[in-house]
């Protein structure tokens, strides 16, 4: 077992060197640069899109409206990388990790858009009638025949990246935080979030939608305004928080308190790596559920898809960092979930820990739940539709191992089938570009 470890963390630094780095990076600025800055100009047109997506669209062209499925992908970004994630990246890359993740994400949105705009328009329709798409479609119809390997890879890698970074790893944080703030025992925690996840799971996308819909704005909002309180009774060392941000984005930050310090490519590395972890832009998972939505234009769900990103890292991301530093418990030697805990609870005695556990266990069981859909399609491409219901029976069964099992070997599995899973989504956003670029002309083309 030692040196399987060994070699997922050989693995895992290769993955997430600096070629990977500048692949997502720059990925996502060519497509940025490439569509003029699009994503970011029409950014209020997709949160108008994405209004008037509340109520599914026309009958036979989808399985959910298109609100459900941004929900979705919400559901599955919004885990435990919103709150130990982002505490992980600045603990190991310093404040400037903070930095790294915004440009991540701005360029995201470019990436992300261009994964729903190809996801939707190579979709197909499966044998028991329901949308489905993805990296591995957009390769297998996009692509060709000859490249088809790659999207299997992807889906392979998804596959089983879901049992980790979806599954065991979600359960096992939320049980943790259970536990410390109101100690109830691991072992009931993944019971409990079994027979629930099992509920919403085996019924299918259109069960994992509406619960979706309704949980992921009502905790994400819940969680921003909390958030905001906590800057908000830190006004005063804002400024300081994004001076530190800005700074050390470009320069070492030496040793203090019970930070180690952290050189300037460790801040892009976790800054990137975490985004990455957060909001998923550059693995492909968001075309997934958005190719189950009801749309008749690939290019308007590409528009509502982008905001995943844009909210997902810009506001909760940013809002979990600047509590954070503000708080001034960055370097006091805390990391992941322990340190967001903290931040908080200095702000709010009494109330502070409580609330993040709240937000952790449901951040992480949507997560689960949309992650639960997202295997599912891996799986069901690589040995079709039959392999549903056994996929579905495994992933919920695998909850309450998670729940108490000690994961250390499961985040670094996880965090590495995540790097190799945007290897094969990455090669295919750049060769069908022009693709992207072609829709997005003929859509806009009109329009001021």
């Amino acid at each position: 077992m030692e040196g399987m470890h060994a070699l997922t963390e050989q693995l895992n630094a290769l993955v997430w060197g600096p070629p990977m780095l500048v692949l997502i990076l720059g990925t996502g600025l060519w497509l940025m640069l490439m569509l003029r800055g699009m994503p970011l100009r029409r950014l209020g047109q997709g949160f108008v899109l994405l209004w008037q997506g509340r109520h599914k669209g026309e009958a036979g062209t989808g399985e959910i409206s298109p609100f459900a499925a941004l929900m979705t992908t919400l559901a599955a970004t919004i885990g435990t990388g919103n709150i130990a994630g982002v505490a992980t990246a600045i603990f190991l890359g310093g404040p400037g990790a903070l930095f790294w993740m915004w440009c991540t994400a701005l360029v995201g949105m470019a990436t992300k858009y261009a994964e729903v705009v190809l996801a939707v328009h190579y979709r197909e329709v499966d044998v028991q009638g329901e949308h489905v798409g993805g990296p591995m479609y957009a390769i297998k119809n996009g692509l060709g025949p000859r490249w088809q390997w790659l999207g299997s890879a992807f889906a392979l890698f998804g596959g089983l990246a879901g049992f980790g970074i979806g599954n065991m790893v979600q359960v096992n944080s939320m049980a943790a935080a259970l536990d410390a703030s109101f100690g109830m025992p691991a072992w009931l925690t993944g019971l409990s979030v079994m027979l629930l996840a099992g509920l919403v799971i085996l019924g299918g996308i259109r069960r994992i939608g509406l619960v979706a819909q309704a949980l992921v704005p009502t905790m994400s909002v819940i969680y921003v305004l909390a958030a905001l309180l906590v800057v908000a009774l830190n006004a005063a060392q804002v400024p300081e928080a994004l001076r530190l941000i800005v700074t050390h984005a470009f320069t070492p930050i030496a040793a203090t308190g019970g930070f180690a310090g952290a050189a300037v490519m460790a801040a892009i590395r976790f800054g990137v790596a975490r985004g990455i972890f957060s909001n998923e832009a550059g693995l492909g998972t968001a075309g997934i559920a958005q190719a189950a939505s009801t749309t008749t234009s690939s290019v308007r769900a590409g528009l509502i898809g982008m905001l995943g990103t844009f909210i997902d890292t810009l506001v909760i991301c940013t809002l979990t960092g600047l509590a954070i530093l503000c708080s001034g418990l960055w370097s006091s030697g805390a990391s992941g979930a322990a340190l967001s805990s903290a931040a908080f609870e200095a702000s709010l005695p009494g109330v502070g820990a409580h609330l993040i556990a709240g937000a952790l266990a449901l951040f992480a069981f949507t997560t689960i739940l949309g992650w639960g859909y997202y295997g599912e399609k891996c799986w069901e491409y690589l040995a079709g539709t039959r392999s549903r219901l056994p996929f579905r029976m495994l992933f919920v069964l695998a909850i309450p191992f998670g729940a108490v099992a000690h994961l250390e070997f499961a985040w670094l599995a996880a965090d590495t089938l995540n790097g190799l899973m945007a290897i094969p989504n990455l090669i295919a956003l750049l060769l069908l570009s022009p693709v992207v670029l072609r829709l997005t002309r003929i859509y806009f083309r009109g329009q001021p």
